[in-house]
């Protein structure tokens, strides 16, 4: 696959408690990515962070460690691609019923290169 030049990247947030059939929600939205042939994708844990509907800062210092740390998974593609996978991450969100927030930008692939 070749990806360069302008692509979209979508930003998924949501906490590291939120599952789908039993099974991280992070790890779904991975794996259907995958299978849908995305370019690629990363899922990154974050040390602290709060949502919408938090009252609450999630943190991970070791006097206040939360078991509900900030999630956020990328994936950077071509535009087409990503517009075909926004139905997907919103039935994975209906179905889970958890908040989270889904924003999207443009982007310039610069370098896009499987390794050795």
């Amino acid at each position: 696959m070749k990806l360069s030049g302008e692509g979209k990247l979508v930003r998924i947030f949501l906490g590291e408690l939120d599952k789908h059939q039993h099974r991280p929600l992070y790890e779904v939205i991975v794996l259907k990515a995958r299978e849908m042939g995305m370019a690629g994708a990363t899922v990154f844990r974050g040390v602290e962070g709060f949502g919408a509907a938090s009252r609450v800062i999630h943190t991970a210092k070791v006097l206040r460690l939360s078991e509900d740390l900030p999630i956020l998974v990328e994936i950077v593609d071509t535009e087409e691609q990503i517009r075909a996978f926004l139905p997907v991450l919103d039935n994975l969100f209906e179905e889970v019923n958890c908040g989270g927030m889904v924003t999207m930008e443009k982007v310039e692939v610069l370098k896009y290169q499987a390794g050795k």
